[in-house]
């Protein structure tokens, strides 16, 4: 997976996260959201880039 890709199911776990209709939806977008993040930051790490300040 790219760093795009990543990037992007992140901010649309997250969207889905802010407009889920239940406490159960909330939380698994969530969920998602930080297992995306997990991979984002490790592809970082990997590949050496640092976030911009």
């Amino acid at each position: 997976m790219d760093l795009a890709y990543l990037l992007s199911r992140h901010q649309n776990a997250m969207t889905l996260a802010g407009t889920a209709a239940c406490v159960s939806s909330r939380a698994a977008h969530r969920a998602f959201a930080a297992i995306y993040a997990d991979r984002i930051s490790a592809y970082r790490q990997a590949h050496a880039m640092t976030v911009a300040a």
